[in-house]
């Protein structure tokens, strides 16, 4: 039993990585209560708008479509935990001006839409940075193992979080809310700044960082399918911060400790999944990454075609395993097929395709459920992934029959010789 503990947790040997962890844990779940607070801010302002909250969740990720590529370069090219560093501080700034204004009653929904735009540029920064940071602090021998466990603590703070927010809202009000938030940024910025190791990147001089290059080592088949299913998931299926507060006050009049459980059950299957793939330990094959994308689409389906409250938690709990299921099979393929210099920059690929669709996806749910109700957001939503599940499984077969490139073997079996994971590793 402890052996299997042991294997479930074995990245957590890694003391920067446990660090990192702890740090993660308490600024993540503060985030997470934010984002409760701030929806069922935007709702009370906007007089339940599900096109203002979908402007919202959009003006927070659209930055991702025009800086991502950029901020890959960077975690690429300077000290990793730098970047972070800075990152998690203006977060923490930006968290405490909106907050001043709610608690003083001065708020208006056009400070919320600034905060979510200001908070989108940091992001694009801050993802790719911290995607790559794991594999630079546990080295590629621990990274599926350190990446399923990142997953696993979002979704503990996922779970924590919302029903916080939501019991202290009703207690305390949505201002007080965020201003933890805000004091959370600090769990990350002080584990950072404890860490021993360095994290800027070794180069060569004359070396060119480039985001072309980054683009040219994704454009392999064996990736672009899973790209692909990632950009159509996430367009069209991956919109819970949209459709889970609509959902929990339009279909099931929920308040707001419910609307905080509603969450917290989706998050709760996430977790489940999460810690499931921490046994993985290579990359995973096209079929896997397909079948999650196939089983998430029925589940998202199912959601929306249900009215009973007790039925929808039980699907919600399902749906988040699924969708967390695929999106780290499509992360480890995706990330476990490209050598530690580019990871990066296809990693803010990857961030750019997944974030960077939900601007659209909740414009286009936004208006769905304004027109038809949030039921239809969910059905449309799992139909689409279905389909696009069942067509990267086609596609699939040819990615595994085509593999890496010529020589491409022989290179990553040089580059991971030359990869120090084995110092990075050591408790």
């Amino acid at each position: 039993m402890s052996a299997a503990v042991g294997g479930v947790f074995r990245a957590l040997r890694v003391r920067d990585f446990r660090l990192f962890v702890l740090g993660q844990i308490v600024s993540v779940a503060g985030t997470w209560m934010m984002v409760v607070a701030q929806d069922w801010l935007v709702l009370g302002l906007s007089g339940g708008s599900a096109s203002a909250l979908g402007t919202v969740t959009a003006l927070q990720f659209a930055p991702v479509l025009l800086l991502t590529l950029y901020g890959g370069r960077l975690a690429d090219r300077y000290d990793k935990r730098a970047l972070l560093t800075a990152a998690n501080v203006l977060s923490c700034v930006l968290a405490l001006v909106l907050a001043v204004l709610v608690v003083a009653g001065e708020v208006q929904l056009w400070h919320v839409y600034a905060f979510a735009c200001g908070l989108g540029v940091v992001n694009s920064v801050e993802v790719p940075a911290r995607m790559a940071f794991v594999g630079e602090l546990v080295g590629s021998a621990l990274l599926p193992n350190a990446s399923a466990l990142s997953a696993a603590y979002f979704n503990v703070a996922r779970v924590v979080g919302p029903a916080l927010s939501g019991l202290l809202i009703s207690a305390a009000g949505v201002g007080w809310v965020m201003l933890l938030n805000a004091a959370s940024y600090a769990a990350t910025v002080v584990a950072l700044r404890l860490m021993r190791g360095g994290t800027r990147p070794e180069r060569r001089r004359g070396d060119r960082v480039r985001v072309a290059d980054g683009l040219r080592a994704a454009g392999r088949f064996d990736l672009v399918v899973p790209l692909t299913l990632v950009a159509v998931v996430g367009l069209f299926g991956l919109n819970f911060q949209l459709t889970l507060p609509l959902l929990a006050s339009q279909v099931h009049h929920a308040g707001a400790s419910s609307f905080g459980v509603v969450t917290a059950v989706f998050a709760a299957g996430s977790l489940v999944a999460a810690l499931a793939t921490t046994a993985r330990s290579g990359r995973p094959p096209a079929r896997l990454v397909a079948g999650g994308a196939v089983a998430f689409g029925v589940l998202e389906t199912a959601v929306g075609a249900t009215s009973s409250y007790p039925l929808s938690l039980v699907l919600l709990f399902l749906t988040g395993g699924a969708a967390i299921f695929f999106a780290q099979a499509a992360n480890h393929r995706v990330q476990l097929g490209v050598p530690p210099e580019l990871r990066g920059r296809v990693l803010a690929l990857y961030t750019l395709i997944l974030q960077g669709s939900t601007p659209l996806g909740a414009l286009l749910v936004g208006a769905l459920a304004d027109r038809w109700g949030v039921r239809w957001g969910f059905v449309v939503g799992g139909l689409v992934s279905l389909a696009a599940g069942l067509g990267a499984a086609v596609a699939g077969r040819r990615a595994e029959a085509a593999g890496p490139p010529p020589g491409g073997s022989r290179k990553r079996k040089r580059e991971r010789e030359r990869e120090p994971s084995g110092e990075r590793a050591r408790p």
